[in-house]
C-alpha cells in the first residue's frame, strides 16, 4: 500500500471530494482523521465503515476557520495518531453572486472559510512536520482561482490566495523537507451537477477538451500520488485536474 504507516488530517471530509479523499487514503494504507461541521451523522457513519478495514479513522467536529479550534484540532489529532504526515486543506464554501449584488458578509464568509482556514491549519500543522523533518501539505484551490469567473469574485479571490500561499510555504519549508502543493480542480461530478439540466451541462462541457466532468476519486488519486514518496521532488506547484479546461 502506497501510504502504509502514514497519518493524514483532511478538512471537510464528510462528503464530496473530501469523502473521496478519506476513502482513498484509507484504501492506500493511511490512518486518517477528518473534520466536519454540520454533517455529524454522515461523518460518523463514514468513519465507522472505514474503520472496519483495520485502519484508524476518526471524525472531528471542528471549524477550521477558527484559529483556536484549528490549534486544538491539530493537538487532538497528534494525541490520537501520534504524528502528522499529510495535511489536506479541503474545506470550502461558495456564496456566488455578481459583484454589484455581493454583500460584505458574502465576501468575508468565503474568504474566512476558504483562505483563513488554510492559514490556521497550516500554521499549527507545520510545527510537528518541521520537528520530524518530513511532511506534505496539499491545499485545495480551483481553476477559478487561476482564470476567474463572473459571479465568483469572492471564491476566485480565496482560491487564488491559496495558490500564492502554497508557493510561499513551499519556499519557506523546502529546506525542512516539508512539501506544499495546490490542487486546482475543474468541474467535478457531484450530487449538485447530477441535478443540472442537459442544456447547462452541454454549456460547460463544450469548454472541456475531454468532454466530461472529473470524478472525485480522480482528485483523490492525485492527492495520494502527491503525498507519496514518488512525488518527493514536487513542491510549490499548482496542479490542475480539469480535463484540459485550463490551458
Amino acid at each position: 500500500m502506497e501510504l502504509e504507516g502514514k497519518c493524514a488530517l483532511i478538512t471537510g471530509g464528510s462528503r464530496g471530494i473530501g469523502a473521496a479523499l478519506v476513502e482513498k487514503f484509507v484504501a492506500a494504507g493511511c490512518d486518517v482523521g477528518f473534520t466536519y461541521r454540520s454533517s455529524q451523522e454522515q461523518a460518523e457513519a463514514l468513519a465507522k465503515s472505514l474503520s472496519a478495514s483495520g485502519r484508524k479513522v476518526k471524525a472531528y467536529a471542528s471549524d477550521a476557520s477558527d484559529y483556536n479550534e484549528a490549534e486544538a484540532l491539530v493537538q487532538e489529532f497528534l494525541t490520537d495518531f501520534g504524528k502528522l504526515d499529510t495535511l489536506i486543506n479541503n474545506a470550502g464554501i461558495t456564496k456566488d453572486t455578481l459583484m454589484l449584488r455581493m454583500s460584505e458578509a458574502q465576501w468575508d464568509d468565503v474568504i474566512h472559510v476558504n483562505l483563513k482556514s488554510v492559514f490556521n491549519l497550516t500554521k499549527h500543522a507545520i510545527k510537528p512536520m518541521i520537528r520530524a523533518q518530513n511532511g506534505v501539505i496539499l491545499n485545495m484551490s480551483s481553476v477559478v482561482g487561476v482564470f476567474g469567473n463572473a459571479g465568483q469574485a469572492n471564491y476566485a479571490a480565496s482560491k487564488a490566495g491559496i495558490i500564492g500561499f502554497t508557493k510561499s510555504i513551499a519556499k519557506e519549508l523546502g529546506s525542512r523537507n516539508v512539501r506544499c502543493n495546490a490542487i486546482a480542480p475543474g468541474f467535478i461530478e457531484t450530487d449538485m451537477t447530477h441535478q443540472l439540466d442537459e442544456k447547462t451541462k452541454e454549456g460547460f462541457l463544450a469548454n472541456i477538451p475531454l468532454k466530461r466532468l472529473a470524478k472525485a476519486d480522480e482528485v483523490a488519486d492525485l492527492c495520494i500520488f502527491l503525498s507519496s514518496d514518488r512525488a518527493s521532488y514536487i513542491t510549490g506547484q499548482t496542479i490542475s485536474i480539469c480535463g484540459g479546461l485550463n490551458m
